[in-house]
């Protein structure tokens, strides 16, 4: 099965970005224990801080992986573009959040992608991507 990770704008800061919200843990160590848990899988990652890199990501994607994994940061609550990306392409999308995006500021309570993926897993800290992983299997 091949699964791959995509995360959006100021997710390469995890580990030292607002730790009380999203953890100590850098993504690439959090990366590296979610392989070593499935080395069954197919897992990759990448990262954009670029919108339009993203929507590319979801194309290259988007026919051949078996599943997507989305956390498209901000661009969650303002992207009609990568709402469009994700309803154009076949492979399912899951929509991740590792902090509770309805527990935070209003604007952050709507997401633009919702409607277009499989399902949305938030509030679960790094853990919501493994939750993710375990939805595709």
């Amino acid at each position: 099965m091949k699964i791959i990770i995509i995360n959006g704008p100021n997710l390469n800061l995890l580990g030292t970005r607002e730790t009380n919200v999203y953890g100590a843990q850098s993504f690439d160590a959090y990366f590296a224990s979610l392989k070593a848990k499935y080395t069954g899988l197919d897992l990759s990652y990448y990262q954009s801080n670029v919108e339009g890199e993203l929507i590319n990501k979801l194309h290259e994607t988007g026919f051949d992986f078996d599943g997507i994994i989305l956390n498209a940061g901000g661009y969650t609550h303002t992207s009609v573009a990568l709402r469009d990306a994700i309803a154009a392409v076949k492979t399912p999308v899951i929509e991740v959040h590792i902090s509770n995006i309805f527990a935070r500021e209003e604007f952050r309570h709507t997401s633009l992608l919702a409607s277009k993926c499989k399902g949305s897993i938030s509030g679960f800290g790094m853990d919501s991507y493994r939750l993710a992983v375990e939805s595709f299997l």
